[in-house]
């Protein structure tokens, strides 16, 4: 009997991998999806294997026109049925002010923040009503919830994310597929996404965090492992995950 199917589009050594590793533990076959870093991906893929667990992947440049449909296809073709997904890209450039936020920059917040997602659902969503059951774990951020100064493209970007996770709730909760929107307000252990943007002075931002005060994917791929299994009686579809040292996007100034 085959294994059920999870897919994870942006699996690095963050919380997408964390993600795969827990799913696979828990039975799945993961399949792991990302941009670049072919080794990266192929010991993360490994490290899976080591621990008992069944993972595949390739590298996936969700710009190009038909790479996330082709994927799902070939996925549920080659692999089997998708049981769960995991949108888990991101679209942050940076604190920008309007004056230097080009077109093309904009735009590309959206293609990756908003409209990849929803090409995702569109190629997926079907057939997951069709068989009656499915989740969508869609990674989300603060900026989905506000616009703070400088991020303009950010914030428009993950808050259409957000408003199309509701709208695919709307459309496909009925049929027994689950979508749910993660806010995940604060920064991640992550060596691929806050390493490289912290560069030499990555540890000692975390040291600075105190003990526990900088978000463990580990600890995030078990809260979406919950959101993946829940009774279909009380569904999450938006919760937000952040350290408890840290005050809640709705109380922290702007």
């Amino acid at each position: 009997m085959s294994k059920p199917v999870f897919l994870v589009i942006g699996a690095g050594a963050g919380i997408g991998g964390h993600a795969a590793k827990r799913f696979a533990d828990g039975g799945y076959h993961a399949v792991l999806a990302r941009r670049s870093d072919e080794e990266g991906l192929q010991r993360l893929i490994g490290q899976i294997g080591e621990e008992g667990g069944q993972a595949s992947g390739r590298l996936l440049d969700v710009s190009l026109p038909d790479a996330i449909e082709d994927l799902v296809e070939d996925v549920e073709r080659t692999v089997g049925p998708i049981e769960a997904a995991l949108f888990n890209l991101g679209a942050q450039i940076g604190n920008r002010p309007i004056a230097d936020t080009s077109l093309k920059a904009f735009e590309m917040g959206w293609r990756l923040a908003t409209f990849a997602p929803f090409r995702l659902a569109k190629a997926l969503l079907p057939r997951m009503a069709e068989r009656g059951q499915g989740t969508l774990l869609v990674t989300s951020a603060t900026a989905a919830m506000r616009g703070n100064s400088g991020q303009a493209s950010h914030s428009a970007a993950m808050g259409g994310r957000r408003m199309l996770c509701q709208a695919l709730n709307a459309e496909f909760a009925s049929a027994g597929v689950h979508v749910a929107h993660i806010v995940i307000d604060g920064a991640v252990d992550a060596p691929d996404t806050l390493g490289k943007m912290l560069g030499d002075n990555f540890e000692a931002y975390k040291a600075s965090k105190g003990e526990d005060g900088v978000l463990d994917p580990a600890a995030i791929a078990e809260t979406y492992w919950h959101l993946a299994h829940q009774p279909r009686s009380a569904w999450t579809h938006e919760l937000d995950l952040r350290p408890w040292t840290d005050t809640p996007w709705w109380n922290d100034n702007p």
